[in-house]
């Protein structure tokens, strides 16, 4: 048993330094004059199982900080650029929205093979699969203060006024929905390997059925739910930062609204097809996504249509995102990663969003 152990952590090593090569890194962080201090690397620890934009713990002697890159494999044009999210975290650090400090991007090709960028370790961890322990031995009251926050830092993002922090020219400043819909679509095609029906006909729906623009264009996060945001590990859990801003742009606030809301389980929702779809809002204490919605609109004063093109438009994306996986499992670019569930996961997740959308 040992002997298996040992090798595991092996090969965990071999794929981490396939990934993110400590001698390149190494000599790239001697030129960073905050970080050359902290040297030699000790250990580079890949932070969670996300299948976008991966993330590493960066440990050094003096300090420890956090590495983002693309995964390796063809990606989609304009998908996973990390230089982006740089620039908005550099942008919202001076706003109310609450981010990691950016430190250090890098767009040399010859350090790690792709870009990247280090920013500051938060202390914390974002809320997955299982209540971390404090949170599970506190008050059930403290699982509603976990959605009460996630909606603020929302409405604190969607209220901050793009021109005030150097975002002005972050997207365009109208017809978000109808782009995102041409995107999503040319993204689609991209991953095309197999028949999808079902989003095929959910594209359809969405495109006859798309709202006019909502008004004055907002910083959208574009990913934004539960997994995506770090609180501290306390019995009375705090909100350190909104991580994960590749997507990030200007348009429509509902649609951010509706991912939020899209992957907020309630406890009486049939199971999920998707067996990477957090269950965790789904126990006793946390708000529902009704509640979830009015304490949104109370924030940011807005009047909030039917929410269900939204969220429909969220799963759709989701769907997507997922059928690139599956085109990763066929062409054998997912770099160890098993996406061979989304053989029947997919077209049921599909199945499942054509039946809310024609409901």
């Amino acid at each position: 048993m040992e002997s298996e152990s040992a090798s595991a952590h092996l090969h965990d090593a071999q794929q981490q330094e396939a990934l993110v090569n400590t001698a390149q890194l190494a000599t790239y962080l001697e030129n960073v004059p905050e970080l050359r201090p902290s040297l030699p690397i000790r250990a580079i620890e890949r932070l969670g199982q996300g299948q976008s934009n991966l993330t590493f713990r960066i440990v050094m002697t003096g300090q420890t900080v956090i590495l983002r890159c693309p995964p390796p494999g063809p990606l989609p044009p304009s998908a996973h650029d990390v230089l982006r999210e740089f620039r908005v975290l550099s942008a919202l650090i001076h706003s109310a929205v609450p981010v990691p400090r950016p430190i250090v991007a890098c767009s040399d090709l010859a350090i790690i093979g792709v870009p990247f960028y280090l920013m500051e370790t938060l202390a914390g961890d974002a809320i997955r699969g299982v209540l971390p322990p404090a949170l599970a031995a506190a008050p059930i009251e403290a699982r509603h203060t976990v959605g009460e926050q996630v909606v603020d830092a929302l409405a604190a993002l969607h209220t901050t006024d793009p021109a005030a922090v150097g975002l002005a020219n972050l997207g365009k400043p109208s017809g978000y929905l109808a782009r995102q819909l041409r995107r999503w679509k040319e993204q689609l095609n991209y991953a095309r390997t197999r028949p999808v029906p079902d989003l095929d006909r959910v594209t359809t729906w969405l495109e006859h059925n798309l709202p006019a623009d909502t008004g004055r264009p907002v910083i959208v996060h574009g990913d934004y739910k539960l997994d995506n945001v770090i609180f501290s590990q306390d019995p009375q859990p705090r909100l350190l930062g909104v991580v994960d801003w590749e997507l990030a742009t200007l348009g429509d606030p509902l649609a951010d609204l509706g991912w939020l809301l899209a992957f907020w389980r309630e406890a009486n929702d049939p199971a999920p097809e998707l067996k990477i779809l957090s269950r965790i809002t789904e126990m006793p204490g946390f708000p529902t996504r009704a509640e979830l919605a009015n304490i949104y609109a109370e924030r940011t004063g807005l009047t909030l249509p039917d929410l269900r093109y939204y969220i429909v438009f969220a799963m759709w994306k989701m769907a997507i995102v997922l059928e690139g996986h599956w085109a990763r499992h066929v062409r054998g670019t997912a770099a160890g990663f098993d996406f061979s569930y989304l053989e029947t996961a997919g077209p049921a997740y599909a199945a499942s969003i054509r039946r809310m959308a024609e409901q």
